[in-house]
């Protein structure tokens, strides 16, 4: 047995002198840089001669059979050691058969450990060819079946998430920016696959980017949370932004090649529960607005005087609702029905503090008409005898305190919703409620509340205007 067997090494395949242009005909070390590449191959590699004796074996064979390449390289073939007895013929046959065939040969058999264990691999075998092309030998890269299969796994299972899993996939580097995203959340950051790619979260979203960028920052220094996390966004998209809220998870990537962890960055996982977080704040705000009108109806069955009622239902409304509120009634008493109705005058009964939050008050029996201009939703609002909204839109702060203080209403006011009060086929006055600048504009279903309140107002107001009050 020549040296360059034992050394597991060199090459016998092909001539013993380096030729030129080869690997070592200039001192560079051929024999070194194969055995350097050879021992760093995550696969373990084997070859024959064309006699079936082994000629190489790296450190990755030796790591999953136990043999070293001292005690592999230069053997005649497998069986007795690597091999079972009875399975060599077959086994060898197989391998040796890639020298006279086109391509790699793809096969599984079980091998032998040093220590007498079997291990189930998957090879893959080609043919080496002589200087003169013709069939030298064969080399053999094999690896753990189990070790194939999660490769095969992890594999079909980046290509379906990226393909076509029902929630969003990004792959965003340490810089913050997306490298990849699947199908999904390109539609849902309203944006091309590869247009996004590069890009800062910032020019996707108009809000919630501060959020989203401190939980991925945090995933890198720390790893992935414990929970999902929900955030509210806004979309940049062609017809404008868009208000979502997404359920996400994080995940850090971690380079497996790094003999220490080098983020590679976060995976991050959403959907969109938008629809259903509506719902479920939808269902929370009945269920309190239901509470309110509840705990008013009770506390307003205590008071003797119904106008008080009147405000005890107003003040409950209060909460979670508007930061004003105002209690109109028709001067003069509603008309009876067949009446002709004259100009509308209403007449302040009850109003919330314009300063600091309190109970309401009442205005006193003056009996003097609030000076509302011709146009005034509280006005219009009798006269439809339906609900009315108001806003002062996107005013500049000192327009919009104008705007408030020309309805005669608390400078602060920014969004006004007016609900007739009616009882027994009465118009009886208006409900006011009124909202600052820190809150949305009323919405359908806040009229509907509205409203409901309403009626209740009306049915004291009717109740203290009665012969004999």
């Amino acid at each position: 047995m020549s040296a360059s067997r034992r050394s597991g090494t060199t090459d016998e395949l092909g001539p013993d002198e380096p030729e030129p242009g080869r690997d070592g005909a200039d001192g560079s070390g051929g024999p070194e840089l194969l055995a350097a590449l050879l021992d760093g191959m995550d696969a373990a590699l084997c070859a024959f001669d064309a006699d079936g004796a082994v000629t190489h074996w790296n450190r990755e064979a030796e790591r999953i059979l136990g043999w070293t390449a001292a005690e592999a390289v230069g053997r005649p073939g497998l069986a007795g050691w690597a091999v079972r007895s009875a399975d060599a013929e077959e086994v060898e046959k197989r391998l040796l058969s890639a020298m006279h065939a086109p391509g790699r040969q793809v096969h599984e058999f079980a091998l032998l450990t040093k220590d007498g264990g079997r291990v189930l691999v998957r090879t893959q075998s080609a043919a080496v060819r002589g200087p003169d092309g013709t069939p030298a030998g064969v080399y053999c890269a094999f690896s753990e079946v189990h070790t194939q299969i999660d490769l095969e796994r992890s594999i079909a299972l980046s290509e379906a998430l990226f393909e076509d899993a029902s929630w969003g996939v990004v792959l965003v580097d340490a810089d913050l920016r997306p490298a990849v995203l699947n199908a999904f959340a390109a539609r849902a950051l309203g944006i091309g696959r590869t247009s996004a790619l590069g890009r800062p979260l910032g020019e996707l979203l108009a809000q919630g980017v501060d959020e989203l960028e401190g939980a991925l920052t945090h995933v890198l220094a720390e790893g992935a949370p414990p929970a999902p996390a929900e955030l509210w966004v806004s979309v940049r998209t062609a017809e404008g932004e868009k208000r979502r809220c997404w359920r996400n998870g994080f995940l850090r990537l971690a380079s497996p090649l790094a003999e220490e962890p080098v983020p590679l960055g976060v995976g991050w996982l959403f959907q969109d529960v938008t629809e259903a977080k509506q719902n479920e704040q939808e269902a929370a705000l009945l269920r309190f607005r239901a509470s309110q009108l509840h705990r008013a109806a009770r506390a307003a069955a205590e008071c003797e005087d119904p106008v008080e009622a009147a405000t005890v239902h107003l003040d409950f409304a209060l909460a979670g609702f508007a930061d004003h509120a105002l209690i109109d009634r028709v001067a003069g008493g509603a008309p009876a029905a067949g009446e002709s109705a004259g100009p509308v005058r209403l007449v302040r009964v009850a109003a919330t503090p314009a300063g600091a939050p309190g109970p309401s008050v009442l205005a006193g029996r003056s009996g003097i008409p609030v000076r509302y201009d011709d146009g005034h939703p509280a006005l219009q609002c009798v006269e439809r005898t339906g609900s009315v909204r108001a806003d002062a839109g996107g005013a500049a702060a000192e327009r919009a305190r104008e705007w408030a203080l020309a309805r005669k209403w608390p400078e602060d006011s920014v969004h006004a919703l007016c609900a007739v009060l009616r009882s027994r086929g009465r118009t009886l006055g208006v409900v006011t409620f009124l909202r600052g600048g820190g809150r949305s504009r009323f919405e359908r279903a806040d009229a509907t509340y509205a409203e409901d309140v309403a009626v209740r107002i009306a049915a004291a107001l009717d109740l203290a205007g009665m012969p004999g009050r």
